[in-house]
């Protein structure tokens, strides 16, 4: 249950609240005054408060403002005997959970303390996530190679110039596409990531600008295409490379006019769109084969940024095991396991064909398979290609 502070400087009232909270199993603490009750606040962790508006030496409204200075995310419950609705709306506004009038409705404000404990829980939930969310979209890796990836990103983020990434499958091209985003004036803005190589050609241009009801057979509504759903923020086009030559056109429209229209219709509609692309073919010998369009070539690679092969970034390796290994070992709700150096240095005698997708994969099996250290034995035994 809640640990939760009490501040009032009525005792009749602080230890009301006390007998009750505790016989619902909260823990309570008290606080007689508003300089007492922040020293108390500051010193232990509290998921929720109750504050009195009306007390001496420090108003009530003066306290809510200190202790969101201190933890914007603790529920605050204004109380007062000399409430109005002004007083309401001003504590509300300040950033208050929620304001109960003296005399206090009992049964309210036990529904209203379970409510602002589970909002407290969401938040904190949601915070582990976005924690979670971080660590897998963190760039490892402090080689020159990858540290000119991420000089590059930093000075091309801010703007909204169009990036084309390039590299091997499973480098990373996503992550850099995510980074370019995630530090960007678009960052509060969606990320929209298309994968050209797994949408049918006969399909990608309902996918990026959306169709009318009725504009072929499976059409029973209308639908938002993904550069519609990406206004305001970003879209990835994975694997562009493999994109029709029919959607390329509209693409490129879409990038000289800043429009698109939906499969099905004629009207026009604006889109305020920043376009990453990443592809692991060479453009160049697509545009010779006649395969991709050369003037959409031009218009997408305003930057061009390479993401490194691992095999190219193999003093890395000690980082990215400790990464993964603490990634997967918390996946897996296992404890953390350890590697030897001559574990890492066999590591880095292979041939990472798969970069970074197989190395993450390899970890994984390696901390399944092998004990709490895991060796060089271990990895020749488990990391090395199947025959």
């Amino acid at each position: 249950m809640a640990k939760i502070l009490v501040i009032d400087d009525q005792r009749s009232i602080r230890n009301t609240l006390k007998d009750i909270l505790e016989y619902e199993n909260h823990s309570v603490d008290l606080a007689e005054d508003g300089e007492l009750g922040l020293e108390q606040f500051k010193a232990d962790k509290y998921d929720i408060v109750l504050c009195d508006i009306k007390m001496p030496n420090m108003d009530g409204m003066e306290v809510l403002d200190k202790l969101h200075q201190l933890n914007p995310d603790t529920p605050v419950i204004m109380i007062s005997g000399h409430g109005n609705i002004d007083t309401a709306v001003e504590a509300i506004k300040k950033g208050a959970y929620d304001f109960i009038e003296k005399p206090l409705d009992l049964n309210r404000m036990l529904v209203t303390i379970r409510n602002a404990n589970e909002k407290k829980d969401l938040v904190t939930e949601t915070k582990v996530l976005k924690r979670k969310v971080s660590k897998t979209f963190d760039m490892i890796g402090e080689s020159e190679p990858i540290a000119k990836v991420k000089e590059m990103i930093d000075k091309v983020a801010p703007t909204d110039a169009r990036v084309l990434i390039t590299g091997e499958n499973g480098t990373g091209k996503e992550l850099v596409a995510r980074w370019l985003h995630e530090k960007s004036n678009r960052a509060g803005q969606p990320f929209i990531e298309v994968n050209c190589a797994a949408i049918p050609s006969e399909l990608i241009e309902s996918e990026l600008f959306g169709h009318e009801k009725g504009a072929f057979t499976s059409a029973h509504k209308q639908r938002k295409g993904k550069f519609e759903q990406a206004n305001g923020g970003t879209i990835f086009l994975d694997e562009i490379g493999d994109m029709s030559l029919p959607a390329q056109a509209k693409v490129l429209r879409a990038l000289q006019e800043n429009i698109v229209s939906r499969v099905g219709s004629d009207k026009d509609i604006k889109v305020d769109v920043r376009v990453l692309a990443a592809t692991n073919k060479s453009l160049k010998e697509e545009i010779a084969n006649s395969n991709f369009r050369e003037d959409l070539y031009h218009r997408l690679s305003v930057i061009l940024i390479h993401v490194p092969a691992l095999n190219d970034r193999k003093e890395d390796i000690p980082l990215l095991t400790e990464h993964f290994k603490n990634i997967i070992c918390d996946e897996l709700g296992m404890g953390v396991k350890t590697f030897t150096e001559d574990a890492i240095d066999e590591l880095k005698t292979i041939n990472w064909t798969g970069n970074i997708r197989e190395f993450r994969n390899v970890i994984e099996r390696l901390i399944i398979l092998s004990q709490e250290t895991i060796t060089k034995d271990d990895v020749l035994a488990y990391a090395r290609p199947m025959n």
